[in-house]
């Protein structure tokens, strides 16, 4: 996360505080799977669309929130880090900053384990799941 955010240094997934939905609307899979594309958009620069994303784990972050994970369908690391780039390079040059000061793309557990800085609460069990332990 970049230095302006609540959590700055932490490694993290994009993500955002969900609304509440209106007054007898579902709050469904659906609900969160537009959010879950919508943050990743805002955050990352990707195009995935809403119905590409796979359910993921529910876990609970360090105060209490919980959090509901998606996984994006695979895409080359130099489509990824260019989209990137390009939306950091608009907000930066739109005088906003970015919410992340980089992305990396993890492989292993062993290689989350090996990024500088703290990592949010629930990302190493998180990310366990898809990576093994």
């Amino acid at each position: 996360m970049s230095p302006t955010t609540s959590a700055p240094g932490r490694w993290q997934p994009p993500g955002g505080t969900l609304e509440p939905p209106l007054a007898g609307a579902a709050l469904d899979l659906d609900v969160f799977r537009l959010h879950a594309a919508r943050e990743l958009a805002e955050e990352t620069g990707s195009d995935t669309a809403a119905d590409a994303l796979v359910p993921g784990p529910v876990v609970l972050d360090a105060r209490g929130g919980l959090g509901f994970l998606f996984i994006a369908p695979p895409r080359p690391a130099r489509e990824l880090r260019e989209r990137y780039a390009e939306l950091a390079r608009a907000e930066i040059a739109s005088g906003v900053d970015p919410e992340f000061d980089q992305v990396e793309l993890i492989g292993s557990s062993s290689e989350l384990r090996a990024l500088p800085g703290p990592l949010a609460s629930y990302l190493e069990l998180a990310a366990g799941r898809f990576l093994g332990a």
